[in-house]
């Protein structure tokens, strides 16, 4: 993400005095809600859905998640990459390829 949109994130919190509500547990909630919220649009119907709805309610999870990455003060880029590595060795191509099983049924 653009750290001009993160700005943004950041100036529509402060202007609001919001910091003061968003702890790691409020955020985790906000996060688990907003999902929800995304999963929502396709409840009845997984291939006709509104797509505006379903941007912007992943607008809302990926808002919520950049407020917990600043409240932790954590960088996306690094534990994205850091969560990667995780997964590469827990489901190596020559076993996982084509399979969606958890890696230790592989």
């Amino acid at each position: 993400m653009r750290e001009e949109t993160r700005e943004r994130i950041r100036k529509f919190v402060a202007d609001r005095d919001w910091e003061q509500f968003h702890t790691p547990a409020n955020l985790a909630k906000s996060i688990a809600i907003e999902a929800g919220e995304l999963l929502e649009c396709f409840q009845w119907n997984e291939t006709d859905y509104d797509r505006d709805a379903v941007k912007a309610e992943l607008a809302d999870v990926i808002t919520c998640c950049c407020e917990m990455l600043d409240c932790l003060g954590l960088d996306a880029d690094e534990i994205v990459r850091e969560k990667m590595d995780q997964n590469e060795r827990k489901y190596p191509v020559e076993k996982a390829r084509g399979r969606a099983d958890k890696y230790d049924r592989l």
